[in-house]
């Protein structure tokens, strides 16, 4: 990459761990090139959470449905679109990094044009224009809808409208190095003020996406062959609550799951960012009864301490969360649950620390990701005394890490000489330990561990089911053998 100075708006001081987190894993997938032949070539390269990959997905599809022929891979592109990421100082480098990279690429001739779009875009839009004037065009999260028609104006698509019929165009082209398994975002943007957080200053206030959009998209999904789709937005719980205030009788959430079950025939839902203050009695007893909804929630807390959930501006306190993991526990069998923290936000001391791990080893999550306090412009948090030095917030995710290693370790060892359904994620020719890695209901795509099969019965393939005995457990990952072979 050429050399240049970052531009000049804020950045936080703290790095991402990419893994440890749905919210700030990064996501970047190589995709061969589909739609026309003879289309313009444009790469869309993807970088944040999971909900920019959904992004990705319906612009991909609107390109293809367009004329064009989209893939992840810059190499012999016309045009390079960058769906960037603005959470935090190391996602926030990495897309304006990725945008340089592809200004170079069209000033050495290889590329007709660059744009820049989503989250970034929509906080820093006006910075990044001034800084980085080769890019073409810059669009935010508000403006994705008139990508279509802003290339066209500027000779990057066909004129023409119908190279697809509409009725024959995908909702989304998937994007994942496991396209049996995607994800189905259900409302955009967020009502909470948490104190250290800046998605409402890009993504806005909560706006849910009505029912019937939703089952139709997850009917495309499963007609692609999707077999597991993770349910994703800011705060899950929050489904309908917009809707709501309009009309009393307008879906929540357990609406929206029903529907979808009965719309579909998808294997396996997943839930994820499920605030412990939005859960209900009504969703808990649907969840234990819908064996399609996979017994995992992802649940995050951010932290254990009352005095630093105030702070921080959440809707929960302790009781709480031990009120909702126990609504949780005594209804599921089986329930896998995850969460994310916070560590190191201003004020946060050795004792409140303590009371975090005290809560985590009580409750025994299965999964926790751990990640650093990152400062952020415009955020409540930017004006709180007692700044946590960098240094100390890195011993103490290795504390609470170092903690939650050997509570996930004695949870898999659980497992050992359970019979579990995995979902088959890649085939392995020609290793000699293993068959096939793929996933139980206790195992999400990118940030959890994984099982390895020994043995799988002949045919099987990618996004197939199959029978395993666990035999060993790992930290994170499991060994199983599929039942009556090898």
């Amino acid at each position: 990459m050429r050399t240049r100075d970052l531009p000049v708006f804020p950045l936080s001081a703290d790095p991402v761990r990419p893994g440890v987190s749905p919210d700030v894993a990064a996501v970047h997938h190589e995709l061969d090139a589909v739609g026309s032949e003879d289309g313009p070539r444009i790469a869309l390269v993807t970088l944040g959470c999971d909900k920019n990959t959904v992004d990705s997905e319906r612009m991909m599809a609107a390109l293809v449905g367009h004329g064009a022929r989209v893939s992840s891979e810059v190499d012999g592109a016309d045009v390079v679109i960058v769906n960037t990421c603005g959470f935090i100082q190391t996602a926030k480098e990495q897309s304006i990094e990725t945008i340089l990279d592809a200004v170079q690429l069209k000033e050495e001739g290889g590329v007709r044009a660059v744009a820049a779009v989503g989250c970034l875009v929509q906080r820093h839009g006006e910075e990044l224009q001034a800084e980085i004037p080769e890019v073409d065009l810059f669009l935010g999260l508000t403006e994705l809808g008139t990508l279509v028609p802003r290339l066209r104006e500027r000779g990057l698509l066909p004129t023409e409208e119908d190279f697809v019929p509409t009725m024959e165009r995908p909702l989304r082209i998937l994007s994942t190095e496991t396209p049996h398994t995607s994800y189905l975002k259900i409302s955009e943007g967020c009502d909470h003020t948490c104190a250290f957080c800046a998605i409402p200053l890009m993504r806005g206030l909560h706006r849910s996406q009505p029912v019937d959009e939703l089952v139709r998209e997850a009917a495309g999904l499963a007609a692609a062959g999707v077999r597991e789709i993770n349910i994703v937005s800011q705060d899950t719980t929050w489904y309908g609550r917009d809707l709501r205030r309009k009309d009393r009788s307008a879906p929540l959430l357990p609406d929206l799951l029903r529907a979808l079950i009965d719309g579909t025939d998808i294997p396996w839902y997943r839930l994820f960012y499920m605030y412990p203050s939005g859960l209900t009695r009504e969703l808990v007893d649907l969840i234990a009864a819908e064996e399609r909804i996979v017994p995992y929630l992802d649940v995050p807390l951010q932290h254990g301490s009352d005095r630093i959930l105030e702070l921080m501006r959440r809707p929960e306190r302790r009781e709480t969360i031990r009120e909702r993991v126990g609504w949780l526990r005594d209804a599921i069998p089986g329930l896998t649950l995850r969460t994310t923290v916070i560590v190191g936000f201003p004020g946060e001391t050795e004792e409140d620390l303590g009371e975090m791990m005290d809560l985590l080893e009580e409750l025994r999550f299965e999964r926790v990701g751990a990640f650093g306090y990152s400062v952020e412009e415009g955020t409540r948090a930017v004006e709180l005394p007692g700044r946590v030095p960098e240094d100390v917030i890195e011993e103490r995710i290795e504390e609470v890490m170092e903690l939650q290693r050997a509570i996930s370790f004695e949870r898999n060892e659980e497992l050992v000489g359970s019979r579990q359904t995995v979902l088959v994620d890649q085939i392995l020719d020609g290793d000699p330990d293993f068959a096939a890695v793929g996933r139980t209901v206790g195992q999400a795509a990118d940030v959890d561990g994984v099982t390895h099969l020994r043995t799988v019965p002949s045919g099987s393939g990618v996004g197939s089911f199959v029978e395993a005995t666990i035999v060993e457990a790992g930290d994170y990952d499991l060994i199983g053998e599929v039942d009556g072979e090898g």
